[in-house]
């Protein structure tokens, strides 16, 4: 389960304006960190496929939110999986 801080940092490291906790940006990042932590869990503990279901789904929808990022400003998308190290 991600933190309390962890998720406050993560989103304050994508905000677009003071008020923005809940923008497309800011769900990437969390959903970034939560994805870190469940794959970390998944490599101690390979046989937990509701584990591994829920980590392909929350991959699933990273994926299509980075898709709308993208069609909306393309430079915020490049800038966004740069600061979070993401794949492109």
């Amino acid at each position: 389960m991600i933190t309390t801080e962890k998720k406050s940092a993560a989103i304050k490291s994508a905000q677009t304006h003071k008020n923005d906790t809940g923008g497309a940006s800011a769900q990437v990042a969390v959903l970034t960190e939560r994805i870190k932590e469940i794959t970390e869990h998944l490599q101690a503990n390979k046989h937990d496929f509701m584990a591994r279901r829920g980590l392909l789904q929350m991959v699933g929808r990273r994926r299509r939110l980075l898709r709308y990022i993208a069609k909306r400003d393309s430079q915020a998308y490049l800038d966004l999986i740069k600061k979070l190290g993401i794949r492109r």
